[in-house]
């Protein structure tokens, strides 16, 4: 196959491995359209991925301005060719979308599409998406990659795209298809998960906050008993009063705190990192803080991971330490990143925390950085405090 300056095994290769790497659906998407694009060498490419009620729930674009995007208005709906695509076998490849008796059309902003080859994405019976692109960029004469020595663009009346184009994107479409529904398989499986911690969390304040409040109740009731005949010992109960509302009070703000969905999609890592651990150094006694390092901007599931492991360490340092302060960094490390989260607490001896049975979120932390290709590791000794290091790869 020939396809100019991207052509032969190498760059499928390429597109294919691109794919693979990806697990958020969303970026599996964007890794496909831009792919297709940049192997088929075309002006435009697009993939919709269709919902229940004649629209699309996801529709990614490549070669399309932001501004060019928001002017064009809301997602199109399953009409014309893109129907087809969604509803017929076989691939469309056409000289004129727009002279084709089942165009209808597009909004003013729109780019103009002439030339066009798309064809549906499936797994199984069932069709899971559409991807075309649009307005191939054929050599121009006297190209060494244009043997046949046509002018760019292509004589009206024949299409830019060739058959080696939708062989090479009937290629695309079957590695999409398991790229997608792979992606879409972990993002189930991490709601599953996250629906786990949200049950364990809740386990976990309801038992708290409920002894907190318990012994409240009964200091109160001791305090209200003393205030006549023992004044003195009243006030210090009151004060013991104080002191167990104010933990409860602790307790909830942490609490909220790992419960509230992290904004990463529209702050970023850091900033939604910085903003827990103020929350967090408010709402304890011990000094807690944060600094980064350069660190950039990481796919979305690397993200959540750093994220989740640091909210898990944070959790240790804070309920189980002893520590007064608390430090997390995060830096750049090659195209990846490493976060440090460093306590001055009692610390543990991870050997004898092993063998005991008990292990203070480490597995699963380490379940997280290994689900991303990362690495875990653990420093501590009794009296000595303990730093968590994750170490994630990018993208």
């Amino acid at each position: 196959m020939s396809h100019g300056p991207r052509s032969g095994l190498a760059a499928v290769s390429t597109a294919l491995l691109a794919m693979s790497r990806h697990l958020e659906v969303r970026d599996v998407l964007k890794t496909i359209v831009a792919s297709a694009r940049e192997l088929l060498d075309a002006e435009y490419a697009a993939l919709g991925v269709p919902d229940d009620h004649g629209g699309f729930a996801q529709f990614v674009v490549d070669g399309v301005s932001d501004d060019q995007w928001k002017a064009i208005g809301p997602l199109p709906r399953q009409h014309g060719i893109l129907a087809a695509m969604l509803r017929e076998d076989g691939p469309q490849r056409l000289a004129d979308v727009r002279k084709d008796p089942r165009f209808e059309g597009w909004p003013s902003a729109h780019p103009d599409l002439v030339d066009f080859l798309g064809l549906p994405i499936r797994d199984g019976d069932e069709v899971i998406g559409a991807l075309f692109l649009a307005n191939k960029r054929t050599p121009a004469e006297g190209d060494p990659h244009n043997p046949s020595g046509l002018p760019c663009p292509a004589p009206e009346g024949t299409c830019g795209f060739t058959q080696d184009d939708e062989d090479v994107l009937g290629i695309l479409a079957q590695h999409a298809a398991i790229a997608l529904t792979n992606a879409r398989l972990y993002e189930r499986s991490r709601e599953l998960t996250i629906a786990e911690e949200r049950s364990r969390l809740a386990h976990e304040l309801h038992d708290a906050v409920s002894q907190k409040l318990f012994s409240l109740r009964l200091t109160a009731q001791a305090a209200a008993r003393l205030v006549d005949r023992d004044p003195a010992r009243a006030k210090g109960e009151l004060q013991q009063v104080a002191a167990l509302a104010a933990e409860a009070a602790d307790e909830l703000r942490a609490a909220v705190v790992e419960l509230r969905p992290a904004a990463l999609d529209e702050d970023g890592l850091v900033p939604t990192l910085r903003t827990q651990i103020q929350v967090l150094d408010r709402a304890h006694t011990a000094r807690v803080t944060f600094a980064g390092h350069g660190a950039r901007a990481l796919p979305a599931a690397q993200e959540e991971a750093v994220l989740r492991v640091a909210q898990e360490a944070l959790h240790n340092a804070l309920r189980h330490s002893g520590a007064d302060r608390v430090h997390v960094t995060l830096g750049r490390r090659g195209s990846g990143a490493v976060l440090r989260v460093t306590d001055d607490g009692k610390g543990f001896d991870p050997q004898i925390i092993r063998s005991a049975g008990r292990h203070l979120g480490l597995v699963s932390m380490r379940d997280r950085a290994s689900g991303v290709g990362g690495s875990l590791t653990v420093e501590s000794a009794p009296g000595e405090g303990t730093t968590i290091e994750m170490e994630v790869p990018g993208g």
